[in-house]
């Protein structure tokens, strides 16, 4: 008879486990999708994130087709366009120094990160080593 209980016991326990894994499950979507929609969220409510593109030489050269970008202020995805096989990243510093966002280094693709722009100046480079040096350096306006 103990043995009866103890495994009805452990199968009521076990029932109650995965509906609350199901709960976490379905918490988790949620959260997901909230995440995945939150641009279009912030766009409901008035504004919007602004995607900036940064494009490599799409030659591979150590260089950006553009040194001088405009943006408006508020939330923003830098977005490194790289069409080439010479691997980049994209960095941000604001006018002080102070690191912003980096992205993934990536070949043949794009990659992003998301912030949120302060009217100013900022510098966007590559990190990886040499090609700031050799020039991928540039300068985004945040009006």
């Amino acid at each position: 008879m103990k043995k009866v209980l103890t495994l009805l016991a452990a199968l009521a326990l076990a029932s109650f486990a995965l509906a609350a894994c199901g709960s976490d499950d379905s918490s988790s979507d949620s959260t997901t999708a909230a995440e995945s929609t939150a641009p279009a969220d912030t766009a409901a409510s008035g504004g919007s994130a602004e995607t900036v593109d940064v494009t490599a030489d799409p030659n591979g050269d150590l260089a950006w087709t553009e040194t001088e970008i405009d943006a408006k202020a508020g939330p923003a995805t830098l977005e490194l366009v790289n069409d080439s096989p010479t691997t980049h990243d994209l960095a941000l510093e604001d006018g002080d120094g102070n690191d912003v966002g980096k992205s993934d280094a990536i070949a043949n693709g794009t990659t992003s990160f998301d912030t949120d722009l302060k009217a100013g100046t900022y510098t966007y480079y590559c990190t990886l080593p040499g090609h700031r040096d050799a020039g991928m350096e540039g300068t985004l306006t945040v009006k």
